[in-house]
């Protein structure tokens, strides 16, 4: 009889022994489980707050972003101020800016013929503008210069002087502010 009792116990903790893998198994898969829901929970949760957002994308051709205070866009040249010092050519990283000027003996100072700059080449640095010591040069605000050739680019002085149109006074097109704060004053409205 006392062999029959140690027989069973012995038999007990052999059963366990090879049970024990199949519940480790379940356990095991449970844990998983419960990670693989939270897993989906937290990209729900995620996906949601992200419904609450407003769209960052625009309707382009009817709605502009307006640009920040220091946007760098098309060059803005003024003929009567520049003094052909040739300044910007040698700021500029890729010599880009073509000045043409004769030295008036008589008067003593140069006479500017021509001034150019091909937008095609230009990596809009505003080393030009920074640097010009008369300020004859500026940047816009203007930024849609594609065009379908690309010898369309190269603005003289007088397509250089032409003010851009400015995007807030154009009343076809729908203005929209770029910064976050004005957004969540127009959407508590």
């Amino acid at each position: 009889m006392y062999q029959t009792r140690e027989r069973k116990k012995i038999q007990f903790i052999i059963d366990i022994y090879y049970m024990f893998p199949m519940v480790t198994g379940f356990i095991n898969y449970g844990q998983q489980a419960v990670r693989a829901a939270r897993y989906i929970g937290q990209s729900f949760m995620i996906t949601l707050s992200h419904a609450n957002r407003l769209p960052v994308t625009i309707q382009y051709p009817y709605e502009k972003l307006i640009t920040s205070e220091r946007f760098r866009g098309r060059i803005h040249f003024e003929f009567d101020k520049c003094i052909a010092c040739e300044v910007c050519v040698r700021v500029c990283p890729i010599d880009l800016p073509a000045v043409d000027w004769k030295l008036e003996t008589d008067i003593r100072k140069k006479r500017l013929f021509n001034y150019s700059i091909d937008f095609g080449i230009c990596i809009f640095c505003g080393n030009c503008v920074e640097y010009c010591p008369t300020n004859c040069l500026s940047m816009t605000e203007e930024y849609e210069l594609s065009t379908y050739d690309r010898h369309e680019l190269n603005y003289n002085q007088i397509a250089l002087g032409r003010l851009p149109i400015s995007i807030t006074d154009d009343y076809t097109i729908r203005t929209i502010l770029n910064s976050p704060q004005t957004k969540e004053k127009s959407h508590n409205k």
